[in-house]
């Protein structure tokens, strides 16, 4: 495009501007469908976002992260747990290590078997949370320590927990971007139908405009500057909304777990500032191709 087209797509031309009619059902469905489109975008954008922070999270933390199972007698269990304990703390690779309380343990089996769990009269192996440093401790070689100093210790570092849980939030993220783009799809779909309803609805000026000499792609300018500047408009106030239903979503917090951060955070906030742009965009190339089409099928 060059800057002439430019220049007259952003300031228009009143004659031109009276080809399209600026009110009416076309005009009503451009707005409401790139206004909606772009409400939905910002939430499958929101989506996005918050599922990398949640794949990044959990990678991170779970891969620090590992449990040493304590599970011998009863009279044992303490002297094992006190040799599991110094072992840890001589591993290169073992930022820290400490054993769960009675409470702790109990906290972690009250969802399960309630919270008034007699952990006295059950065989519950003692547990030990190992958090690893950078870049890590050597598993193999510890296991095989363990194995030899403690028979009752087993360690789960927690990779079958992992790699589920990182893909599932993998998986999501790509979802999200899979709508954002059948939402472009679906503006392109619906403005393009309108955009032919509004070159149909006026072919008779279309031919007097020839008449008088009018280009096509004069006339074509008329509809695709209007369609444009609407679905600029009906995003805008699209991504407003879309904007102030996320800010009113709930922090993120422990307890909530995953239905809880779901917002936006940090430099993100400025992310659904492209989508007017982009909405514009994908109604300026759809009316372009069907201006061009309709046009060329009334010559």
């Amino acid at each position: 495009m060059s800057l002439l087209h430019l220049r007259s797509l952003i300031v228009g031309d009143a004659q031109a501007d009276r080809v399209v009619p600026p009110s009416g059902f076309t005009a009503q469905l451009t707005l409401f469908v790139s206004g909606a489109m772009a409400f939905l975008a910002v939430f499958a954008l929101a989506l996005s976002m918050a599922s990398g922070r949640l794949a990044d999270r959990w990678a991170e933390e779970l891969a620090r992260a590992a449990t040493l199972r304590i599970s011998a007698p009863l009279e044992q269990r303490q002297a094992q747990t006190d040799a599991a304990l110094a072992i840890l703390q001589q591993t290169p690779g073992v930022a820290s290590a400490r054993a769960l309380s009675r409470e702790e343990q109990a906290a972690l089996l009250a969802p399960w078997f309630g919270g008034e769990l007699p952990l006295d009269s059950l065989p519950v192996p003692q547990l030990i949370e190992v958090i690893a440093d950078t870049p890590g401790y050597d598993e193999t070689g510890l296991r095989l320590r363990l194995q030899a100093e403690v028979p009752g210790a087993v360690l789960d570092d927690h990779t079958r927990w992992r790699e589920p849980l990182v893909d599932a939030a993998q998986t999501l993220r790509r979802l999200a971007w899979v709508s954002i783009l059948l939402i472009g799809g679906a503006t392109a779909a619906m403005i393009t139908l309108a955009a032919n309803a509004a070159l149909a609805a006026n072919a008779q000026v279309i031919e007097v405009l020839r008449l008088v000499g009018a280009l096509d792609t004069y006339i074509a300018q008329a509809f695709v500057r209007r369609f444009t500047l609407r679905a600029f408009v009906g995003a805008t106030v699209g991504m407003g909304f879309g904007i102030i239903g996320v800010w009113l979503m709930p922090e993120a917090s422990r307890e909530g777990g995953f239905l809880t951060g779901l917002g936006l955070q940090g430099w993100g906030w400025l992310a659904p500032l492209a989508i007017p742009v982009l909405g514009a965009l994908v109604a300026f190339v759809a009316t372009s191709r069907a201006a061009n089409k309709r046009l060329g099928d009334l010559a």
